[in-house]
């Protein structure tokens, strides 16, 4: 399924009135509580490639499984009207990838990991197997002693 400008009509997964700093400390408590990592998608309502993101993650049954198993989940807005500056200057300007951008957050609230999206896509959505990669690579479960003992 190929998603085209005119369905960003309907796409509205960023709220650029959000308080992003509470919603980030909100998402870093619930990922500390539950032993997983924050995954920040910055980009806007404006943007096919989040919205094409968002489709995939969602309608791809293996990836959501791995997200949601893994990730608490933000979407922080990046828009004329809320650009989320001083957020995004504390995260070392991750817009300089383009949109979406992706952060990894431990439970503790520090980055870990910054991801350019255009790495991951595939033509006109985003490339499983990357994509999977990506989210296996940088959860919680990779970064211990046990799970690299015998790398």
């Amino acid at each position: 399924m190929t998603l085209r400008a005119q369905d960003l009509k309907k796409f509205n997964l960023y709220d650029p009135k959000a308080d992003a700093d509470k919603g980030i400390a909100e998402a870093v408590k619930q990922a500390a509580a539950s032993g997983k990592h924050v995954f920040i998608q910055v980009g806007g309502n404006w943007c096919i490639w989040c919205m094409r993101f968002n489709d995939f993650v969602t309608k791809d049954t293996k990836s959501d499984s791995i997200l949601n198993a893994s990730y608490v989940v933000y979407h922080l807005n990046w828009s004329p009207e809320n650009q989320n500056e001083k957020i995004l200057a504390r995260y070392r300007y991750p817009q300089r990838f383009g949109f979406p951008v992706f952060l990894v957050l431990d439970g503790k609230g520090e980055l870990i990991h910054t991801q350019n999206s255009s790495y991951l896509e595939d033509k006109s959505s985003y490339d499983r197997r990357k994509v999977n990669e990506f989210f296996a690579d940088w959860s919680p479960s990779a970064l211990t002693p046990e799970h690299n003992k015998n790398n």
